[in-house]
C-alpha cells in the first residue's frame, strides 16, 4: 500500500474533524470516546506485541518497558510545558491557543512519522498504526479549533492551523523515505509510540470524551473503539 496514500488520508481525516468541530460540537464526545478506544487498542494489541516481538531480538525487557515510559511520560512533560489543557474555562490566551495548535500540527507532523516507520515493518504494521492515526487525528482537528477559538482567535485562525495540522501527517510521512530506522531500533521506535497512544488515550481522549457529557454512551464507544482496533488487528 502507499505510504503517502494513506498519510493523504490521515490529513483528510484531521481537516475533517476540524469541519466536524466547527459545525457538529454537540456530538463531539462520541467520536472522541470511540477514538480513546481505538487509539488504546492499537497500542495494547498491535504496537506492543510487535514491539516486545521486534525489540527483544536485541534488547532486554526491561529496555522494551523504559522505551514504553518514556513515549508514556515524554508526551506528559511536553503537555504540561505548553499547557494544551487549561483547565480554567474562562481564561483567554490567544498565543496559548496558537502554540497549541503548533504543538498539535507537530504531533500530527510525528503521526506521520509513525505510519512510515510503521510501513518499514511490514505493510500489516503500517496500515494497524494508519488505523491509530486516522482515529486521533479527527481528534487532532477538533482539538486544534477549538484551542485556537477558546482562547480568542478567529474562525479564519482556527481554519489556518487546521490546514497546517492536516498537511502535517503527509510531510511526515515523506520524511521516511530519505531515512530508514535499522533493525536494531525498530522495536524500541514502536515502543516510544505504545508510550505516546496510551498517554493520549488515558489523558486526553478519554476525559475529553467525558467532559459534560452522560458517561454510559461515551463509555461504550470507547469500548466499541477499543473491540473494532481488536479486530482489525486481528484480521489483517
Amino acid at each position: 500500500m502507499n505510504i503517502l496514500l494513506v498519510a493523504l488520508v490521515a490529513s483528510v481525516a484531521t481537516f475533517v474533524g476540524g469541519l466536524f468541530a466547527l459545525r457538529f460540537r454537540d456530538k463531539l464526545h462520541l467520536i472522541l470516546g470511540f477514538s480513546a478506544g481505538a487509539v488504546a487498542g492499537v497500542a495494547l494489541f498491535d504496537l506492543l506485541p510487535e514491539a516486545i516481538e521486534l525489540g527483544t531480538k536485541y534488547h532486554t525487557a526491561s529496555t522494551i518497558a523504559l522505551a514504553i515510559a518514556l513515549g508514556f511520560f515524554g508526551y506528559l512533560v511536553l503537555d504540561r510545558l505548553i499547557l494544551l489543557h487549561s483547565h480554567e474555562e474562562d481564561e483567554v490566551n490567544m498565543p496559548r491557543g496558537f502554540f497549541g495548535a503548533l504543538t498539535l500540527s507537530t504531533h500530527s507532523f510525528l503521526d506521520g512519522v509513525a505510519i512510515g516507520i510503521g510501513f518499514q515493518v511490514s505493510a500489516v504494521v503500517g496500515v494497524v498504526v494508519a488505523v491509530a492515526v486516522l482515529t486521533h487525528d479527527f481528534s487532532d482537528g477538533i482539538n486544534t479549533v477549538n484551542l485556537v477559538l477558546k482562547n480568542g482567535g478567529s474562525w479564519r485562525n482556527a481554519f489556518t492551523w487546521l490546514v497546517a495540522d492536516a498537511v502535517a501527517p503527509l510531510l511526515g510521512a515523506v520524511s521516511t523515505l530519505f531515512f530508514r530506522v535499522s533493525d536494531a531500533y525498530v522495536g524500541l521506535a514502536l515502543a516510544l509510540f505504545v508510550g505516546t497512544f496510551l498517554y493520549l488515550s488515558a489523558s486526553d481522549l478519554i476525559p475529553e470524551s467525558h467532559h459534560r457529557h452522560p458517561r454510559a454512551l461515551t463509555t461504550v464507544m470507547t469500548l466499541l473503539g477499543a473491540l473494532v482496533l481488536y479486530t482489525v488487528v486481528h484480521l489483517v
